[in-house]
């Protein structure tokens, strides 16, 4: 379980790693490709990883089933909503900075965007541990662990979209590199603190997997596909959300 708490934040770090590495700025293309992949690796986790488990464990519920699904899903919207608008932060192609007035500097600004933007996927992979560990949601081991791989794979993109475009703001590439890893670092937590609040009411499971699937919609929808379908050639986005979102499918059921 320690291993699939970690893996997305080796994920971050890895990528964040890439600073080193290569000495120009990841192109825009480029960056809106990644951002699509992520976006479609999300979507597809909230449908068979969080989702699905949680109609499947309501079932007894007959035709009411939905509605644990329906308040875990909103109650994750508006919690990001909430988070959205009290953390100051900043997106990458932005010039205006979202939620309360401040005097950060922007490459702080950026790297709370990113925070805000991996506290769902944290939370995420502890509800399906969660869900295993407790034993009354259909999800396995491997199952639990394709999920966490799945967001490892997007977040190496992730850390690469970070840490580069800080060392191009004016940081130095062991900051830049240290800023992107700590983006990160909220993951592990996120998925710590998620088990153990299961752990303390394990009937609400199906309201936290579908918290996660929602929290991490709002992300999807609100940031990264107006990222990936800026600018010029806005169908790579699409493409390659694509491949992020079959990919995941395809991790969850071989392993699940």
């Amino acid at each position: 379980m320690i291993t699939g708490i970690l893996v997305p934040f080796i994920g971050t770090i890895l990528g964040s790693a890439c600073v080193f590495l290569m000495k120009q700025k990841i192109s825009d293309p480029v960056q809106r490709a990644l951002t699509g992949f992520a976006g479609g690796v999300m979507v597809a986790a909230s449908i068979w990883s969080l989702i699905i488990p949680a109609l499947e464990q309501s079932e007894a519920m007959g035709r009411l089933s939905f509605v644990p699904a329906f308040i875990g899903f909103w109650a994750g919207i508006l919690f990001l909503l909430f988070l959205d608008n009290v953390i100051p932060h900043i997106h990458q192609y932005a010039e205006k900075a979202e939620g309360p007035g401040c005097e950060l500097q922007r490459t702080t600004m950026m790297v709370l965007a990113v925070t805000l933007h991996n506290i769902p996927e944290g939370m995420a992979v502890g509800a399906v541990y969660a869900g295993f560990l407790s034993g009354s949601v259909n999800i396995s081991a491997g199952g639990a662990f394709a999920l966490a791989l799945g967001i490892a794979i997007q977040n190496f993109p992730e850390g690469a979209i970070i840490s580069m475009p800080l060392h191009a703001e004016g940081l130095g590439k062991r900051r830049a590199f240290l800023y992107g890893a700590l983006s990160g670092a909220v993951e592990p937590l996120g998925a710590l603190l998620t088990i153990f609040a299961a752990g303390l009411v394990t009937p609400a499971m199906p309201y936290l997997l579908c918290f996660a699937a929602g929290a991490m919609i709002y992300v999807v929808v609100e940031e990264l596909i107006p990222e990936m379908s800026s600018g010029e050639h806005s169908n790579t986005g699409v493409i390659m959300f694509s491949l992020g979102f079959t990919l995941m499918m395809a991790l969850d059921v071989a392993l699940g």
